[in-house]
């Protein structure tokens, strides 16, 4: 290229330069605006007109601008100020101070505290949610339902409640005693959450406004668009435990894809304490969930777990030792994951729970979706009558949150305990009422104790027999003689070493099934009976400077009590039989479970030890009336009367019989074989 080309070339490129340079096009102000701020002074200068407005008004503007249609605007003016606020479309706005007009940006860039706070939030919460900005933030407005048994109080923040009241339960820790709250804001919440064409809401984070619907109701909307409201209707129940949820909804379409088919539901609660026994409370405290038409399960109480739940699910309930919070979906849950946390070493919270769940949803109106929840007590009269109140086309089976044992000890305390206990309670002290319920249970099983009895006085009788037997064969070579001989008194006497048995077995469903009775008995709760002030916890009249491994750092006076009765018990028990004489391995044995029961009921409910403690006493005193009005030498006679009837042997003796000959004979057949 030589040098006129190269000439050429840059002419003509500074002539296009200069071209495009004079032709651009200049900036002109918006339509309707007198001057543009473009400068830093100008920003300054507005900036400080808005610092000059009142917060009080600044609020209102700001609260104003998010609730206008795109394109709209508000106008405020006083002798000190002229104020215009404008909204551009869904996301954008800003500022006009007398007659200069400043973005929302340049605005807070030049103002500092609340001025600068309420009008960045607005930028924030308007990018953020749109046309829902002006139900963010501001002052929450508290709505109290209450009955007779129940105060509930809902925030207008995220319409959920924020504190549930018992008012006919204390605490039985702190200082004072106080009504139990079963939830607390902040650390127990829910809230739902879905997703618009670009955004994802989440009900927290929204203030809704409330509005009361007589004594009882209270609906709490926010309209997404000029057309569309979506609310949260509560209902509390009069007589009962039970708040109704609705979410009901109008116009959603025009805010909502149409192809909306869920939204989500967040629940967490922290588990408060509220019993003087930890161990108990703690062991007691567990997420429970029923898929619908199946028995509900439960999650580990001892150790953190997760569990992600696939398939339609009835209820999830957050349950500690005598309370519960429950959730019941009308329409089941799509699925949920439940997560469970132990807290440890914190004196006030015992677990950490949460639940998500997906709830079905359409952006059709009217009632989009309907739950009930139950914030109350472990009570099984109330939990059973759940049923007929909340009619879902199933048995709900919420009295299973009460651990009553399994299969048969479960019916024990369901179709006789339970019924007797409550049919006592009118009677109003309980130690009183658990002293006539032991005596119903000894008088049911009285045939069973009498039989029992029975045996042993016929083997007191048989015993000096059986000792001359025992003399006659001596050694262990005839042990197999000893035996048939032995069986052939019982035979004609009619008696038999097992019968006293068959009796005990059959009372030992009883027993298990009251060692869960009373440990979850709410009843017992708060009662106090002599030195006992809490028969739902152990009766500590001891606390020591030092803990016992495996007994614990408090004394049980019950607890020591009924060992005591337990050990006199089995010493006259022990009496009555005079082969166990024989074996003095099996006497320890027997000593030695007394000491294991104060181990282990020592941290027990004091009314459970309570209840052991008579029956053992009720059991020594019929066994001394028993004693005392047997005749021994009637006894005898009528066994040898019996002895000279013919007697049909029973199948077990008699295949017991033919056991010890088949025996005899292999004998015989072996010495002969060593000859």
């Amino acid at each position: 290229m030589d040098k006129n080309t190269l000439t050429g070339l840059v002419l003509i490129g500074a002539i296009m330069f200069g071209f495009f340079y004079l032709t651009k096009p200049k900036e002109t102000p918006r339509e309707g605006q007198e001057s543009a701020v473009a400068t830093s002074a100008g920003v300054a200068q507005n900036a400080q007109a808005v610092a000059g407005i009142d917060s009080h008004l600044l609020a209102q503007t700001v609260r104003t601008l998010g609730s206008m249609s795109p394109d709209s605007s508000f106008h405020y003016s006083s002798p000190q100020m002229s104020l215009t606020v404008s909204q551009q479309g869904q996301l954008g706005g800003y500022v006009v101070c007398r007659n200069d007009t400043v973005s929302v940006a340049d605005a807070v860039a030049g103002l500092n505290g609340e001025a600068a706070t309420l009008l960045r939030n607005f930028a924030d919460n308007s990018m953020r949610y749109g046309n829902l900005a002006r139900f963010v933030g501001g002052q929450n407005t508290d709505v109290v339902l209450q009955n007779n048994l129940v105060e509930i109080t809902i925030g207008s923040l995220g319409a959920a409640v924020k504190q549930v009241r018992l008012k006919n339960y204390k605490t039985e820790v702190g200082e004072e005693p106080a009504d139990v709250e079963l939830f607390r804001s902040p650390t127990d919440g829910y809230s739902f959450a879905f997703n618009t064409a670009d955004q994802r809401i989440d009900t927290r984070n929204l203030n809704f406004e409330a509005t009361l619907e007589g004594d009882s109701a209270v609906l709490l909307a926010i309209h997404p668009t000029p057309v569309s409201t979506w609310a949260v209707r509560y209902t509390l129940s009069p007589d009962n435990y039970l708040l109704r949820m609705d979410i009901v909804q109008n116009g959603m379409h025009t805010f909502l894809p149409g192809n909306t088919s869920s939204m989500e539901f967040a629940w967490n609660q922290k588990l408060g304490r509220n019993e003087k026994g930890r161990t108990f409370e703690e062991r007691n405290s567990a997420v429970f969930y029923k898929y619908v038409g199946e028995g509900p399960e439960d999650l580990s109480s001892s150790d953190n777990k997760h569990k992600s739940l696939n398939g339609r699910v009835r209820w999830v309930a957050f349950k500690n030792q005598f309370f519960s919070s429950v959730i019941v979906a009308r329409e089941p849950f799509g699925s949920a994951d439940l997560n469970s946390t132990v807290i440890k070493n914190d004196p006030t919270f015992l677990k950490d729970m949460s639940m998500t769940a997906q709830v079905p949803y359409t952006v059709a109106d009217g009632t989009a979706a309907s739950f009930d929840f139950y914030f109350g007590p472990n009570d099984y009269p109330v939990l059973s009558a759940l049923d007929k109140h909340l009619d879902v086309g199933e048995n709900l089976d919420l009295t299973r949150l009460i651990p009553l044992g399994w299969g048969l000890f479960r019916w024990i305390n369901t179709l006789i305990v339970i019924p007797v206990f409550t049919f006592l309670k009118g009677i109003g002290n309980y130690g009183i009422i658990i002293l006539l319920l032991t005596l119903f249970i000894k008088l049911i099983i009285f045939p069973f104790t009498f039989k029992s009895f029975q045996s042993q006085a016929k083997m007191r009788v048989l015993a000096p027999e059986i000792k001359k037997i025992n003399e006659r064969y001596p050694d262990q070579a005839d042990a197999l003689k000893r035996q048939q001989e032995t069986m052939a008194l019982y035979s004609r006497a009619g008696a038999s070493p097992f019968s006293g048995c068959l009796p005990m077995l059959l009372q030992m469903p009883v027993l298990i099934a009251m060692f869960s009775f009373f440990p979850s008995a709410i009843e017992l709760r708060g009662q106090s009976f002599l030195w006992a002030h809490d028969l739902s916890a152990p009766d500590s009249i001891l606390t020591l400077p030092f803990s016992i491994p495996f007994y614990g750092n408090h004394v049980s006076l019950f607890c020591l009590l009924m060992t005591a009765v337990n050990i006199i018990y089995i010493r006259i028990s022990m009496s009555s039989q005079p082969t166990s004489a024989s074996m003095p391995g099996m006497k320890m044995m027997q000593y030695l479970m007394p000491v294991m029961f104060l181990f282990i009921f020592n941290d027990y409910a004091s009314g459970l030890s309570y209840y052991y403690f008579l029956s053992l006493l009720i059991t020594i005193v019929q066994s001394w009336a028993f004693r005392r009005f047997t005749n021994e030498d009637k006894l005898r006679a009528k066994m040898a009367e019996n002895a000279k009837k013919p007697r049909k042997k029973s199948g077990f003796m008699a295949r017991l019989e033919e056991a010890s000959r088949q025996a005899q004979a292999a004998q015989r057949q072996q010495a002969n074989r060593r000859r």
